[in-house]
């Protein structure tokens, strides 16, 4: 029976190589996000003051029914819009909302309301 080596097989691979770190570190993932959202809207307000904003006002996620995969395809595709947008050279801002789906959810609540009088609960 033959016995493994402790021979280390990376030369035998070939990789390419690269400067970049194999994975981020914490402290680097946070100054990414940070790059890539709030210093993102104070580079726009500065460098791209002059032009008209294209302003995406967005509403919850699952106002008036069940989380389904929608909800996501919509996230997505406002998220393209506003990222195409940028690189048209527009100042994009993303508004999110919370108040907007006030209505339906109140006449579902009604409705139910409704039906557990109806069936004389």
């Amino acid at each position: 029976m033959r016995v493994p080596s402790a021979k280390s097989w990376s030369s035998t691979i070939r990789l390419p190589k690269s400067t970049f770190p194999p994975r981020t570190t914490p402290a680097d993932q946070a100054k990414y996000l940070q790059r890539c959202t709030d210093d993102l809207y104070a580079w726009q307000a500065k460098v791209r003051a002059q032009q008209k904003p294209f302003v995406l006002h967005d509403g919850p996620p699952y106002a008036n029914g069940s989380l389904h995969a929608g909800h996501a395809v919509n996230k997505i595709l406002k998220d393209l819009i506003c990222r195409t947008e940028l690189q048209q050279g527009r100042r994009v801002q993303f508004v999110p909302g919370w108040d907007c789906h006030g209505l339906p959810i109140e006449i579902k609540a009604l409705e139910q309301v409704r039906a557990k009088s109806e069936d004389g609960e």
